[in-house]
């Protein structure tokens, strides 16, 4: 399912989460342009069209700088770029810019040391768009960076493949939204690993999650201003939130809402919390696991409207702040106040 089932008190733009060409995992490479890699040269795009990229290059770039209304589609067979301080794809201009990696395909994605920033400003990901980046299709896309492992500045779409992460700070960011429609996501991250958030901008921040498998091991699993999840199974180990809504934005209120899914949430022991909203907390639905000693932390409302919810092996009817000091400790769930 890839209709997004938001409550009536979203405030989020329905009409334009996924378009056919993201959801469609295979591209027509017919009369696609072939690009073959080579040590030390940049591939650089500056017009609309389907390139199919192969080969193995170390300090390579695949540079897209097209017009404004340029559809670009990157599609990696069994590519491997391996770079020292500059993205292995840099999407500077373009409407739209996808990455598919097509069946079966293995591509190797890694950045070893510092970034370089271009002209005073950090392009600090495996994988850096300054437009809207799509990634899907029916291969594997490992990445192994040293900042962030795929980062746009705007809008990040992921409707297919399978992604394994390793980052030192986080796996998957944007600035206005990360959408998940479908795909298999192993994510190793020293801070998130989804993160969406932009201060310059108090109307962005989104992060909607409407499908997938996950496997996220980080400092926080998911963050944005607005979390919406409506499918997916999801398994998180956590070590400062689980899943956290951070008030970046003044002209909505923050939320994590869940509408579904299968979600499995481990947190590490100290003041870390599950469910963390810096506003309201909604569950509508979904079956959602817990092992925390602080299942929930909101600073506004919460509530519980369906769904199953099981707190250290026991269901839960309502949501309350809880400071459980260990599982069965004083006062147990819903316990004292913190």
């Amino acid at each position: 399912n890839t209709t997004l089932n938001y409550s009536k008190n979203s405030p989020l733009d329905t009409s334009n989460m996924f378009t056919q060409t993201d959801l469609t995992q295979t591209v027509d490479t017919t009369n696609a342009k072939k690009i073959s890699l080579e040590d030390g040269k940049d591939v650089t795009i500056d017009a609309a069209g389907t390139y199919v990229i192969t080969g193995t290059a170390k300090n390579s770039t695949v540079i897209v700088n097209a017009s404004a209304d340029a559809e670009v589609h990157l599609v990696f067979d069994n590519v491997s770029i391996t770079n020292t301080n500059k993205p292995t794809v840099y999407a500077i201009n373009a409407k739209n810019v996808y990455v598919t990696t097509t069946q079966n395909s293995t591509n190797n994605l890694k950045v070893t040391g510092e970034f370089t920033e271009d002209d005073g400003n950090d392009i600090n990901a495996v994988i850096f768009a300054k437009t809207n980046i799509t990634l899907n299709g029916l291969g594997t896309l490992n990445i192994d960076s040293s900042a962030n492992g795929v980062a746009s500045n705007s809008d990040l779409k992921i409707t297919g493949g399978i992604y394994n992460v390793n980052t030192i700070k986080h796996g998957f960011k944007a600035l206005n939204s990360i959408r998940v429609a479908d795909g298999t996501f192993n994510i190793n991250a020293t801070k998130d690993g989804f993160h969406s958030e932009n201060e310059d901008d108090l109307t962005t921040g989104y992060v909607y999650i409407d499908g997938g498998t996950f496997d996220i091991n980080a400092v926080e699993g998911i963050e944005g201003t607005y979390v919406q999840i409506n499918d997916g199974t999801i398994k998180i180990y956590a070590t400062d939130d689980g899943i956290n809504a951070s008030e970046k934005a003044t002209n909505y209120d923050v939320q994590i809402e869940i509408n579904g899914g299968n979600l499995d949430i481990t947190m590490a022991e100290g003041d870390t919390d599950a469910l963390d909203a810096n506003g309201t907390l909604t569950i509508n639905g979904g079956y959602i696991n817990i092992t925390a000693q602080f299942a929930f932390d909101f600073d506004l409302t919460a509530s519980l409207n369906g769904g199953t919810v099981i707190v250290n092996g026991t269901q839960v009817t309502s949501i309350t702040n809880s400071m459980m000091e260990g599982v069965g400790g004083p006062g147990g769930f819903g316990g004292p106040q913190h």
